[in-house]
This record gives C-alpha cells, structure tokens and sequence, in this order.
C-alpha cells in the first residue's frame, strides 16, 4: 500500500495538494535514517545500499512502527561508495575546465535494501528537502540533474519506475535489471561492464585451465534466472557441464530467516560431496556475506567445516565484504578465489581523501556516525544512554587499520564505477551548457523554479560523450547506454589476519586485441592452500590419454566418460578426443596409437636377402640350363638325344632357361616396362614349355602306336605334328596376352591399405580375369600333358621317356595348384615370392624330372647310350 501511494504522488500530484498552498496535506513517511546533502547549481542524486534493519517483516495490517537504530545492520565496506561520489563532486568543483561558474552537489539516500525505502528515497530525491511533495515547491526546490544507483539490479528498477516518468537519467552501478514487458520503456546507463563479456571471461578461463566440471550457485532472482537460461548454455555448447546448480535466496534482513539458513546448509552439503573443484558464483554485491555462513551450516550430524579445496569464481557484482558480527571469522575458504572485477585505476588524491575522513570534521554526512561504530565496534558518547558497555568511539580511530573485508582505502570496482558515473554527469552538463544557441536560454531556465523538468535534454549529451577520466581510462557509451570498459581478473590472497590482498593476473578487454581478448599470467596465481600450489583440476574423469578416446557413459552428463582405446589402424594425438581418426594413407598409427608413421616403401628389391636369394637361384637354375643345354647339344649325334626329339628337347629347355630367366622381371621396383613384360613373357614362356612336354608326350605315345603292324598312325609322327602342337598352343597364350595388353594392361600401382605398416609398390595386374585366364590355360596345358603321359606311363623300357614326363607334370601341378591360394593369401612383395618360386618350382620340377635321368646317362653312364641297349625289350 505504501508503495502504491508513492506512485500516485509521482504520478497525479495535484490530486494531492495545492502548488499554491505552502502547507501540503500529505503525512510524511519516517524520514530516512541515513541521508548526505551536499548544495550545489546541479544536484546528483545517489541510491545506495549502506546497509539494512534487521526487523520482523511488515504487516500490512497497521502503519509500521519507525526502524530503531539498534536494529540497524551496516555494511562497513558500503561506505566507500559514498565516498567515491563524494570525492568526485569535490573534485570536479575544484576542477576550472568543467562547468565553470556552476557547482554540483549531491543528496545521497540509502535503500536499506527494501523496495520501500528505495521508493521513498528516490521520491525524496524529486521533492523538496522540508517536504514530502513530489514535483511541488513547499519550500526549497533541489535542481536534480541525475540519479546514481542503485547496486543490484532490482534496486535499480525500483529506481528507475519512478526516474522514468521524469526522464530524469540514471546511472547504475551493478548489473542492468531485466527488464519485462510491463518495464520494457526503462533505459538505464549501465557503468558496469557487460555481463556478456564476463561471461566469455569465465568461459575463457574455464577453458584454459581446462576446469569441464564445475558447480554453479546462482541468486534465486530474475537475474539469476536470465544466467541459467541463456549463460549455461552457452558454457554447454563449449564443453563445460555442471556437477551441481544450486539458487541462494537474496539476503533479507528480516528476522525470519530459518528458510534462508536451511538453504545455505543444503549448498553447503552439496559442495562437499562434490567432487568438482571450480565453483561459479553468480551472485549480488552482498552475497559473500552469505557465504561466509557456509562453513558452519550442513544437514548432518557430522559436517566438514573444511571448505578449503574450492577455487571460486564470482562476477564483478560479488565483493569480498562482511557485517560487523563476521569481523573474526575466519575467510581461509576464500584463498585463491578469481575473480572478474572492473577494471580500475585509483584516482590520485582519493587515499588521502579516505584517511582525511573523520566523524567531527565531516559536515552533513549521515551515514558515517553508524558506519564508524559498526566497523570500529564502538559507540559514540552521545549516543549511549546512560553507561552501556564496550568501547567509546574516539572519532580518531585509523581507517588503514580496518580490514579489507570492512573497508579499503584504495578505490573498488564499485566505487570507480561511481566516480566515473559523477564524472559522466558533469561533462554531458558541461557539454550542454556549452551549446552556444541555447546558453542564454539555459541560463534563463536555471533561475526558474521547476527547472529539473529540462535535464530530460541530458540524454542525448550522456550518449554521445567520450572522455578520459583523471586516471586516464576512456569513459564512453554504446548504443544501448552500456559503458565501454574492460575487466581485470584478480586473485584474492586471504592473509593470517583475515585481511585480504587483490592480486591482478589476467585482463579481459573486449575492446583490445580481437584474437586474444583474454589474458592470464597463470605463473602468479595462488591457489587454494589444499592444493599446495598445484593448479588444481575439476573434470568428471580424468583426461583421456593420446591413444584412447572418450566413451560418454550413458545415464550422465557428458563431461563424465570412459576412455577406450583405439581400434586398430586409427590413432588420438591429442587428449580427450570425441573420436580417433585414422591416419594419412601413407602413415600408421605407432604402437602406443598417439602419433602417424611414415609407411616404409615395399617392393621385393635387388638390396635385401630374400630378393638376393631368389635372383640366386634363377640364375643359378638359369645356368644349369645352360649347362644342360650345352651338355645335349655337344652330345646330340647320341642315340638317347636323337630318341627323344632334337627339336624339342632344345625348344624345351630354351623355353626353361627363358622361364628361369624372366624371373628376375619379378624384382626390383615395378616398371612400366617390366609390368608389361613379367606376366604376359612368363604366361607365353612357359606356354611354350609346357607345349613341348605335351608334344614330347604325344610323340611318344604316337610313336609307340606306329611301331604296330599295319598301323596308320605312322604319317602322324614326325616334326609336323610336334611344331603344330607347340605353335598352336603356345599362339592361343599369345592372342590370350594380346587381348589383355589390349584391353586391360598391367601397370604399376600403389597399395596403401592392404598392409598396415607399408606402402606396396606392385603391378596391377589390369584385369584379373584375364590374369586367371592365361594361368589357367597353362594348367590346362599340364593336365593334358599329365594325362596323356600318365596313360602312356608303363610303354615298354625304350620309349619310357613318359614316365618321368608324368612325374614332372605332377610337380608342376601340384606346385601351381597351391600358387593360388598362396598368391591370394600373401601380400606385397611376399605375394611377388611366390609367385616367383612357382615359376622356379616348376620350371625346375620340368627340368630335373626329364632331362636329370638323360644327363645322367650322357655324363655318368655312356655305356647305356647305346641304340642296342635302348631298343632292348623287356
């Protein structure tokens, strides 16, 4: 109700009383208890949050009893915000560049962090200082130019509801409130950062020190609601998930209170158990008050008070303060926290100015008198009744000797926010006033009375302005009235007498480098005492090692995972992969499958021992031949030569000493030449040997048969029959090879995949069919031979040539019957081998089998070659 009431003397004044009566019929509210007036040609209003009164809550039933200054609860470290204002007026009034013959003054309220109070503050800012009148004179009218405040943002908006029906422009010093649709006309400069870029910041610096798995405390208002909706997310998409999210209330000073201590022992409880090591504080400026309660909160019987291992991360909202009551308690659980502070430069003159503070010589300052008590704990002579007991407040008491949780000297973000805010104010009123067409007339307005109804014109100054404040930072605004301003990352240092020490290691600025925006100097942070100066780590599982990858386990969140090692021919260089990749296809994967091999090249060369023996022996079998050869054409008048076909035997073993030969086309690195050559030479080589043995056969058998009376076979033997057997067979290979090297050519190649650890430099053989095709009818070749021979096998003693035929076709047979499935099975140069001891097996299979037993006559046994001897029947 009381709130309503404030509204509608905004709102409809006149329905409330007279312009003209000095006498007004409204009943003031209780006055407030803390109030600073400073005079001046423009007056700055400011909203701030100094402390509270700790009371039952209200009832709306009677009109509240006014608030006794012993329930009066003080946040020392506040102070410092009236200061910075304070000093800021000063110095600009000192200053002869800035609104010349024009002084600001100020009139600070305090909200007590109560939308009522905050209410009846800004309407006392908007009325005369005798009266609770809005928008009437009754007395003395004050020229409010602007309004700086509120701390948080939900202060800030009940501000702002009020400042917006005047257009009055306001200045807020915490985050920006969010705004709904029933408050969507607000427009707030915000002289915090942006929240977006400490965002990114702690984003950023969860990801450097890799810190996937953390817990998250967010206040349990708008704003925290507009964190978890749109912020974690964000934190999601980039591989951080969250062990735990917890909402603390906002801290109330009313009595009851069971709610909000049952909730921080739940937190509590909850950071214990987890094993997350980061936790991310979205908080208001007063919320480490709360969290000072933590160590002495749980559910259980038996609680941890150690909350030591916990690195904390807070926004730039946060600060390191405490009420009068936590003066001793102990801040160990704090040590090593981060935090993304404004960025600062203290004001030259401002530490002077704090120490200059004393409660005798401060004229007008409400606020100091309960501020020196509660931070001092002490009492003022005139303020004790009677003799109450503790400490009498001397009035010289030092400042420097409170702690840093009570008060700094040095200015906080919070404060250079203010101070740069009284700044902004002053030059866009200096620009103003310095338009020259509308001088006369602004000095006109500035001697009427009702004279703040024109600082809505402010606007449009404050937007555009761009300055460098006394410290040399640039102060300016963006569209949207949000100041252009980087942030420092600072390390909190708990010293042992639970003071504190502010150590910058990191800087995120938005408005420098765009490739490296954030920096941290990791090498100066101290961490907390539990980890002995080890970074500390806070992910769900261990990083998955080089070699493995990550396997989410099902059920969890995706920052806990198994880690699987690599499937053979694939490889993780790098830690916690989502997959492992396979390698280049000229490289592998190393033992340990965290790094890719260069492949060796492979190929069956002259320069190692298997290619060295088996151009050994082809060349020795070759030279055998040779001798052979030599050995048949020296004694070729004999009767055993001339028994077993001249012509064929020399074909025979020319066609053996070329098959030998041919196969060292087999070695080395594939050619285009040799590729051409080493299948379709072979293929027709070996044809033709094979031709022979199966004309030798013929001739035998044929032979034979002609040796009967009155047989007519007799015109079919001779040299017409042999050279038309070899010449046909041996032609159906060569159009066979012909048609492959026509249609379907081998050619070199390169197999990167049949071999894990090698690159295969081969001939393709083009067409496999056509590959298939002239073996196989070199197997059909030496089944006929075998059979034909093997028919012939027990002819009488003189033609039994057939027999040793028929045990050379069965060498070779069974030798190209196992080269198929030992070529397909074998791969690289290994296949080659084979391929190359199948022709050696064979041609020395047809070698041995039929000209060993001749030579054997010829060199060991001449007397058997005899014609008598070999024509003797059995």
């Amino acid at each position: 109700m009381a709130d309503l009431v404030m509204l509608l003397l905004a709102m409809f004044p006149n329905k409330i009383c007279n312009a003209r009566v000095a006498k007004c019929r409204v009943q003031d509210p209780h006055h407030p208890v803390h109030t600073y007036h400073q005079s001046g040609d423009f007056i700055i209003g400011g909203i701030v949050a100094h402390g509270g009164f700790y009371s039952s809550p209200t009832a709306f039933t009677e009109n509240p009893p006014p608030a006794l200054p012993e329930e009066l609860l003080v946040v020392p470290k506040a102070y410092q915000h009236i200061l910075a204002l304070a000093f800021a007026i000063k110095e600009i009034n000192e200053n002869p560049h800035i609104l010349p013959n024009h002084t600001l003054g100020f009139h600070i309220y305090d909200s007590n962090d109560n939308a009522k109070k905050t209410y009846h503050a800004t309407m006392l800012l908007l009325s005369t200082l005798e009266k609770f009148v809005p928008n009437y004179i009754c007395d003395i009218q004050n020229n409010l130019t602007a309004v700086i405040g509120g701390l948080d943002s939900e202060i800030s908006l009940h501000v702002g509801t009020i400042l917006h029906i005047h257009k009055i422009p306001q200045l807020t010093y915490g985050p920006a409130p969010v705004v709904n649709d029933k408050t969507s006309g607000l427009f707030f400069y915000q002289m915090d950062p942006q929240e977006r870029h400490q965002f990114a910041g702690i984003l950023s610096l969860l990801l450097h020190f890799r810190w996937t798995w953390i817990g998250v405390i967010v206040v349990d208002n708008d704003n925290g609601e507009r964190f978890v909706q749109t912020v974690l997310p964000m934190f999601m998409k980039s591989g951080v998930c969250f062990a735990f999210l917890e909402r603390f209330p906002k801290y109330s000073y009313a009595s009851e209170s069971y709610d909000m201590v049952q909730q921080g022992a739940k937190i509590h409880d909850t950071i214990m158990d987890s094993e997350a090591n980061v936790v991310v504080v979205y908080g208001e400026s007063y919320s480490m008050v709360l969290f000072r309660w933590l160590p002495f909160l749980s559910e259980r019987e038996q609680m941890t008070p150690n909350m030591n291992g916990k690195v904390w991360i807070t926004t730039a909202q946060v600060e390191f303060t405490s009420f009068a009551f936590q003066r001793n308690w102990n801040s160990e659980m704090f040590h090593g926290s981060i935090s993304f502070t404004i960025h600062l430069k203290d004001p030259e003159g401002f530490n002077l100015y704090v120490k200059s503070r004393k409660p005798s010589i401060t004229d007008g300052d409400g606020f100091i008198k309960h501020f020196w008590e509660q931070a001092f704990g002490c009492k003022f002579p005139d303020s004790m009744a009677g003799k109450v007991e503790g400490d009498a407040c001397t009035g010289e008491e030092k400042l420097e000797s409170l702690p840093a949780d009570f008060f700094e000297k040095s200015m906080t973000g919070h404060s250079y926010s203010i101070y740069n805010a009284v700044y902004a104010v002053a030059h866009a009123l200096h620009e103003m006033y310095s338009v020259k067409h509308e001088q006369r007339a602004m000095v006109h307005q500035m001697r009427q009375k009702n004279q703040n109804h024109m600082f809505w014109k402010l606007h449009q100054f404050l937007r555009s302005i761009s300055f460098n404040n006394t410290a040399e930072d640039e102060i300016s605004f963006n569209q949207n009235g949000e100041v252009l301003f980087g942030l420092d990352i600072i390390n909190y240092v708990i010293l042992s007498n639970q003071s504190f020490q502010r150590v910058r290691v990191g800087r995120m600025d938005p408005q420098g480098s765009p490739d490296q925006p954030f920096t941290i100097d990791e090498g100066v942070i101290m961490w907390p005492s539990l980890f002995n100066q080890v970074q500390p780590l806070s992910v769900c599982t261990e990083s998955c090692h080089p070699g493995s990858s990550k396997k989410v386990k099902e059920g969890e969140a995706f920052c806990c995972y198994d880690c699987i090692p690599c499937p053979e021919g694939k490889m993780s260089n790098k830690e916690d992969m989502n997959d492992c990749n396979k390698c280049l296809d000229k490289n592998y994967p190393n033992k340990r499958k965290d790094t890719c091999i260069p492949k060796d090249i492979s190929f069956l060369s002259y320069g190692e021992p298997l290619g060295i023996s088996l151009a050994f022996l082809a060349l020795t079998f070759a030279l055998i031949t040779a001798l052979v050869l030599g050995i048949i054409l020296k004694n070729h008048n004999t009767p055993i030569i001339k028994a077993n076909n001249q012509n064929l035997t020399y074909t025979l073993l020319i066609s053996l000493l070329l098959c030998f030969l041919c196969a060292l086309l087999f070695i080395g690195q594939p050619q285009m030449v040799t590729c051409l050559l080493r299948q379709t030479a072979f293929g027709i080589i070996f044809s033709v040997a094979v031709s022979c043995v199966l004309a030798k056969t013929i001739t035998v058998v044929l032979a034979f048969m002609a040796t009967k009376p009155g047989s007519r076979m007799r015109k079919y033997v001779g040299k017409r029959l042999t050279n038309s057997v070899v010449l046909s067979c041996s032609l159906i290979q060569a159009g066979i090879c012909a048609v492959w090297l026509a249609t379907s050519p081998p050619f070199p190649d390169v197999d990167m995949h049949s071999l894990t650890k090698e690159i295969i430099l081969e001939c393709n053989e083009g067409s496999v069919t056509m590959f298939y095709s002239a073996v196989g009818y070199m197997g059909f070749l030496a089944a006929v031979s075998f059979t034909v021979a093997f028919l012939a096998r027990k002819l009488p003693d003189s033609f039994n040539e057939a027999k040793f035929i028929t045990f050379s076709m069965l060498v070779f047979c069974s030798v190209w019957l196992s080269f198929v499935p030992s070529y397909l099975s074998t791969k690289g140069k290994y296949m080659v081998a084979v391929e190359i001891f199948c022709i050696l097996a064979s041609s020395t299979g047809l070698l041995g089998c039929i000209f060993f037993p001749i030579c054997y006559i010829i060199v060991l046994r001449p007397d058997l070659n005899n014609r008598e001897i070999l024509i003797r029947r059995k």
